[in-house]
């Protein structure tokens, strides 16, 4: 695995984690350091769009981490 690769995924990892903890302000602005790294890379890019989304629209307390989509 190259070294931007390397750098990426462990950008993406805190981020997910950070998600995981129901921080999407700090978990949003982690995704956006990925995308520093890689502007392509399409999980950060969708973990970003569901992070401004928690942040209007926070999940009931007994989330457990799955999306669910409201429109198709």
């Amino acid at each position: 695995m190259d070294k931007k690769k390397l750098q990426l995924l462990e950008q993406y990892n805190k981020a997910l984690m950070l998600y995981k903890q129901r921080k999407w302000k700090e978990s949003l602005e982690e995704f956006q350091k990925a995308l520093e790294i890689e502007p392509e890379d399409g999980p950060s890019l969708l973990y970003i769009e569901r992070c401004k989304e928690y942040l209007k629209n926070p999940p009931p307390e007994d989330w457990d981490g799955v999306f669910v989509m409201k429109t198709k």
